[in-house]
């Protein structure tokens, strides 16, 4: 239930505050006042889509706040909680308050606040679909649809039903998905079978040479080893002598200097304490220095070890991993990546023929499912649909249509849809004995509006719906009609809030909160405002409604009589 609407810079109204509440609460106002800024309020708020015109003229931005009630536990709160947003409990009650906003830029760029945090836009309509259901002129028009009246009649047949209409769903989409993937092996089936060649011809190729991880990498550095190994023995052997020479022509080595160096101080070391570290750091030296030596020696001896015709079997396993990569990289790591699922994609294709035999047998078993459940769904629509009927034909004899009667009509279909096989359509009988006709050519726009209304009375009580919004569909409607239209909206209001914008007082009358949009002008600027209308001053908005005029002797006993009509009559 929405509790109150503040709106700013919306079209003609400068600023206004809608208390609602509980009950029906009607919004009245002349010509051009902005009482449709009401409507396009709450739209915004529901997510619809904001343009730069919403916005007052000379102002940077138009805003919009509503205050709702909802359930501190459920579908709406935990959406405002995923949405990073918060409810905020109500006493110690099971309701909460939910604050949401809206802010329209004049260049039309807009922004939502679900809870007290930004959110998409997108949030504001999911909400919107748990909280209002809005009803304009324009639904007049969609109620002619075939695809909105299996809807109508689909949320009529309840909870059960939806059930049923599930379990179709799923074992629809399952049939659907099963069809598609045999229709897929069966159409490419050439594909497939070249596919499976060619994969076979990787599997070999990369299999004879069998590439390892990191392999590229490895051959480059012994290719490059074997490329440069006269300079690397040249290096070795001379960094060798340096530091231990074998030849015995009376030059000085390394290790020869550190040995002579380290005899010559350990012959004096007695005499002073001080030499003692430089001793150890020349017997620590000397042993590195043979340790490097004996280092040097082991490479020369794998130096000589390599064969001559290494570096072309390197050069030739490089070349060749290089066709790889280029054949099924770009990488060599690419290449063992695409090795290692061609095996399993290769099972998958050489088994196309096995599986084709599965799935020919699936889809049938699923196709027989699916079948069985639209027979299901047909059935109860069909039930529903004799029930809708009557129930709304009883509504139809309340708002002045006596003798009229909706007829409900299921026709199966040959083919499964996602939501049955049936094709809905609402008919009207317009009296006693006449044909039904579909109601685009059966109904005029009042009638429409009663359709409309009766079929929502009949909903509610098996598919309540928290706040609906009616804009002006008593348009066409005049007199005893009005006055049956308002009864049954107050009627509808004893379980949901509504909000009927109106211009007639027959409808007006039978509000519990009756709220005006006021339109003042200065000559250059126009401005409205919204006032809450009781005593006097609604007695007076009520007669200008009937007559015109708002002191108007006879229309204000008029408005006093229909008022007390509605009252006796809630």
């Amino acid at each position: 239930m929405i509790d109150e609407i503040t709106i700013r810079d919306l079209g003609v109204i400068a600023e206004a505050v809608l208390p609602l509440g509980p009950g029906f609460t009607a919004v009245t106002g002349e010509t051009g006042a902005g009482k449709t800024m009401v409507v396009q309020a709450l739209g915004l708020l529901m997510g619809e889509r904001a343009v730069a015109g919403q916005v007052r003229v000379g102002r940077a931005q138009s805003w919009v706040e509503g205050r709702w009630r909802v359930p501190s536990e459920g579908v709406v709160a935990d959406r405002v909680r995923d949405a990073g947003g918060e409810v905020e409990a109500i006493d110690s009650s099971t309701l909460a308050e939910l604050i949401l906003s809206r802010s329209v830029s004049g260049e039309g760029r807009s922004r939502a606040i679900v809870g007290g945090r930004s959110a998409p836009v997108g949030v504001l309509g999911e909400l919107g679909e748990s909280l209002v259901v809005v009803h304009g002129q324009s639904d007049q028009l969609r109620l002619r649809s075939s695809t909105e009246q299996r809807l109508a009649l689909d949320r009529f047949a309840g909870r059960p039903f939806r059930e049923q209409l599930d379990a179709y769903e799923d074992a629809f989409h399952a049939w659907q998905a099963l069809r598609l993937e045999l229709d897929t092996l069966v159409t490419q089936r050439e594909v497939r079978i070249r596919e499976a060649e060619s994969l076979r011809i990787a599997v070999t190729e990369i299999e004879a040479l069998a590439p390892l991880a990191g392999e590229e990498e490895s051959l480059a550095e012994r290719a490059s080893r074997l490329t440069n190994l006269e300079d690397l023995r040249l290096a070795a052997a001379s960094a060798r002598e340096a530091v231990s020479s074998d030849e015995l022509d009376g030059r000085a080595d390394t290790v020869g200097l550190l040995d002579s160096a380290l005899r010559q101080l350990e012959r004096v070391q007695a005499h002073d304490a001080a030499l003692l570290p430089i001793v150890e750091s020349l017997a620590s030296a000397s042993f590195l220095v043979a340790e490097i030596s004996t280092q040097l020696s082991s490479y020369l001896a794998e130096l000589d070890t390599d064969g001559g015709t290494e570096l072309d079997e390197v050069q030739d396993r490089r070349a060749a991993l290089s066709v790889l990569a280029r054949k099924y990289g770009p990488t060599l790591d690419d290449v063992i990546v695409f090795f290692e699922g061609a095996g399993p994609r290769l099972i998958e294709l050489d088994n196309d023929s096995d599986r084709i035999e599965e799935l020919t047998d699936a889809v049938a078993d699923a196709l027989g499912l699916a079948e069985t459940l639209a027979a299901d769904v047909s059935e109860a629509r069909a039930e529903a649909a004799g029930r809708l009927s009557a129930l709304v034909s009883d509504e139809l004899a309340a708002l002045a249509m006596g003798g009229s009667q909706l007829v409900v009509e299921v026709l199966p279909g040959t083919e499964l849809t996602s939501t049955g096989r049936d094709t809905v359509h609402f008919l009207l009988a317009s009296h006693a004995g006449a044909e039904p006709r579909p109601l685009g050519r059966g109904a005029s726009g009042g009638e429409l509006s009663r359709i409309m209304l009766a079929i929502e009375v009949v909903l509610a009580a098996t598919d309540p719906v928290p706040t609906f919004v009616f804009d002006e569909v008593d348009a066409g409607v005049g007199g005893a009609s009005a006055i049956e239209i308002g009864r049954r909206l107050a009627q509808l209001a004893r379980g949901s809030q509504v909000i009927v914008v109106t211009h007639l007082a027959q409808v007006a009358a039978f509000a519990t909160n009756h709220l005006s949009v006021v339109k003042d002008s200065d000559g250059a600027v126009t401005e409205s405002s919204v006032r809450q209308l009781t005593g006097e001053h609604r007695v007076a908005e009520m007669a200008r409604l009937l007559s015109g005029l708002p002191d108007s002797e006879s229309g204000l006993a008029h408005a006093r009589e229909l008022i007390q009509l509605a009252a006796d009559g809630r």
